[in-house]
């Protein structure tokens, strides 16, 4: 009973777009003594995984109106086991039906509730995910101590959020690429989301219960960069070794890491993830790789987009950064005006996502108002446009106007229609739509 008192509330975070549902399954849950999180979307969902831990996870399967596939769900569901295979989820179906309430606990779920739920039924259940949620951590735990792998779920970081085609193709290469031992080279700009990748292609591989061990090379003085390599090596064992900035690589120690790849006693049971931001021509000419040395690390090459590059992800990732921070500091989670968010969208963000991360960070600190404005995100460009970059804006504003209004009307104004032909989620159409008033 001592011990029961002394620990802290289980953690529950309830997934559902229905704000009457949330409601009732809280106060139901806090009269039973448990701490309860609520997202109206997974994109709620991913900022509250990302601010802190959760010790059991009730999913609606069903967000857009009128959805009964449950098909949003079942994509969220597979994120979540892919980056905690210890999660405990339970999903909440009523449209769906009890064959697709099981096909979800062959994806991952631990169990199931029917709406319209009886309490008795859904506190028992959520009783028993916690239970399960606690032996998996036992059980972690016990490995840990016995010197047998251990699970970075506990320190997975932000997802890999965005709608656009850029983003789209990039985690379906991780998809495909991440069940397998192929080595992966990751291009990409300061701050484009390099380690993030490598770090998701661990965590959807069949190695993500093993370690997952990072050497940065462009953070390392070039008398330490060979101890800290072969310190990783050992420490990857059974696990994902991730050289970060391998392109700065003196050519003696391209020739060590070359050596350690090709002898088993270092690379045996490590899979290799590069990451660099040169270019695949910088890196094969003077000053970059050694042939021999790249064609072992680039089985697979995956480059990671800039945010220009990746129309209206600007925004989402905002909108996540500010609720991540907002319950980190204890803030509340307050709404974007719309010159804030056009000039979020707008914005080039030099640094990217790194920089959009920490304007959003010191906006949720300094904000007083009970709405972000303009003036509370601190872009570094915000003086006066010339006419002509005035004038670029507005062209470039009406060309998406026309673009999203003709892929419309093309589609008899069937939105889903429309943006697969866009290239764009249902949901990243449904704000375009509404910044152009169509």
């Amino acid at each position: 009973m001592s011990d029961t008192l002394s620990r802290p509330p289980d953690h529950v975070l309830f997934v559902d777009d229905d704000p009457d549902v949330l409601k009732a399954a809280s106060l139901l849950l806090a009269r039973h003594g448990l701490r309860v999180s609520e997202a109206r979307s997974p994109a709620e969902a991913w900022s509250v995984l990302a601010a802190e831990p959760v010790d059991a996870i009730l999913l609606d399967l069903n967000f857009e109106r009128g959805a009964t596939t449950g098909e949003e769900g079942f994509r969220v569901l597979g994120e979540i086991v892919a980056r905690d295979p210890d999660a405990t989820v339970v999903v909440i179906t009523g449209h769906s039906g009890i064959n697709i309430a099981v096909a979800a606990m062959r994806a991952g779920a631990s169990d199931f509730v029917m709406k319209p739920w009886s309490n008795t039924k859904l506190i028992a259940t959520i009783e028993a995910a916690l239970d399960l949620r606690r032996r998996r951590r036992a059980a972690a735990a016990q490995k840990t101590e016995t010197g047998a792998p251990r699970t970075e779920a506990a320190d997975a970081g932000d997802p890999l959020l965005g709608d656009s085609p850029a983003i789209q193709r990039v985690r379906e290469l991780i998809r495909r690429t991440a069940p397998t031992d192929a080595a992966v080279l990751i291009h990409g700009e300061a701050g484009a989301g390099k380690s993030l990748i490598a770090r998701t292609l661990h965590q959807q591989s069949a190695r993500a219960t093993g370690p997952f061990a990072p050497v940065d090379f462009g953070a390392l003085p070039v008398e330490g960069a060979e101890a800290a390599l072969f310190g990783a090596f050992a420490e990857a064992r059974g696990g994902t070794l991730f050289l970060d900035e391998v392109g700065v690589l003196a050519p003696m120690l391209q020739l060590r890491l070359l050596e350690a790849l090709e002898t088993p006693r270092w690379s045996h049971d490590v899979r290799i993830v590069a990451a660099t931001r040169r270019g695949r021509e910088e890196l094969r000419g003077p000053g970059g790789l050694r042939d021999d040395l790249l064609y072992r690390l680039n089985t697979v090459e995956i480059i990671a987009p800039p945010l220009r590059e990746r129309t209206g992800d600007a925004l989402i990732l905002a909108e996540h950064f500010l609720r991540l921070y907002a319950r980190r500091y204890g803030r509340p989670v307050k709404p974007l005006t719309a010159e804030a968010v056009d000039a979020i969208a707008d914005h080039p963000w030099p640094g990217d996502v790194r920089a959009l991360r920490q304007a959003m960070e010191r906006c949720v600190i300094f904000a007083e108002g009970d709405r972000y404005e303009l003036t509370d995100i601190p872009l570094t460009d915000l003086e006066p446009q010339s006419p002509t970059a005035a004038r670029g804006a507005l062209n470039l504003a009406e060309s998406e106007r026309a673009l999203v209004s003709r892929a419309l009307k093309r589609n008899s104004f069937n939105v889903s229609h429309a943006a697969k032909e866009l290239g764009l989620t249902r949901a990243a159409l449904y704000r375009r739509m509404a910044k152009h008033g169509l």
